[in-house]
């Protein structure tokens, strides 16, 4: 899905199968610019180059990582979605639950793949964070090519992808305006939130929060049970959410994908400010 967010940078998916994620708006009131993030999202990267460049796999369940005791699936495409294989899952367990699954460990190529879709980005903006191979923020608030609406930025993006790689940047978009971005948060399950994740959530469950609506309705000072991360949950419910994309964030989600071992599963701790 390819989501157009014209209000803020609150989440980490605004949908199921979000690829892009943009904010870009402009205060009717006074006129003040807000600025205009894009969260790239390439679904299903790993799957897509192996089936691009083998045509016989297309149609195949398929899992990049390693096939070994303790290897770890990477990434799985749709088709092995289809029998619960999912990243982060033991490779054992996923064979056992899908007995035709086909591992392709060509890690390589995917990073070269990355490197090209990554110098698609920088003719844009040099504001890149990478969040791993197929994941970035852009900031494209000033972009380097001068160009003022997000939704014209994001479709030659997508075009671009498309024509270098070979690769669906996304296979649909929806828009989030300011008039309807309260409601969309409103609506949105925490575990949605950047930062949530199923631990976070459950706390929050245990509190009565199931929606932003919920979290909204929560004062500042409830927001001390959940420690350091309470006024950044309190700011989000509202839209508010400050922090910058930062092209010298490391994260081990770029830096290290587990393929042979397991060894890294990637934290959904809020970023800090």
């Amino acid at each position: 899905m390819f989501s157009l967010c014209f209000w803020c940078q609150t989440f980490k998916r605004s949908a199921e199968s979000a690829a892009f994620l943009v904010e870009a708006a402009m205060n009717d009131m006074n006129n003040i610019p807000v600025r205009k993030i894009v969260h790239v999202d390439m679904d299903a990267f790993y799957a897509s180059v192996e089936q691009r460049d083998n045509p016989e796999l297309r149609g195949k369940p398929l899992a990049v990582g390693g096939s070994a005791a303790r290897g770890v699936v990477a990434a799985a495409s749709y088709e092995a979605r289809a029998f619960g294989v999912h990243s982060a899952m033991p490779s054992v367990t996923a064979k056992r639950k899908c007995p035709d699954l086909i591992f392709v460990p060509r890690f390589d190529v995917c990073k070269v793949v990355s490197q090209q879709i990554r110098e698609i980005f920088a003719e844009y903006t040099p504001l890149i964070e990478p969040l791993s191979l197929d994941e970035a923020f852009l900031d494209v608030t000033e972009n380097l090519k001068g160009m003022e609406i997000a939704t014209e930025i994001t479709l030659e993006i997508r075009a671009k992808i498309k024509q270098v790689t070979g690769l669906n940047a996304s296979n649909g978009q929806a828009v989030i305006t300011p008039k309807n971005g309260p409601s969309f948060v409103e609506t949105l399950p925490v575990k949605k939130f950047h930062g949530g994740g199923p631990a976070t959530a459950e706390r929050m469950r245990k509190y009565g929060i199931e929606t932003g609506l919920d979290l909204k309705s929560k004062s500042l000072a409830f927001q001390k049970h959940f420690g350091k991360s309470g006024p950044y949950f309190y700011g989000i419910a509202r839209g508010i959410d400050e922090r910058q994309v930062r092209p010298d964030r490391i994260r081990n989600r770029s830096a290290r994908k587990t393929h042979s071992s397991r060894t890294s599963i990637i934290s959904n701790a809020p970023r800090p400010s």
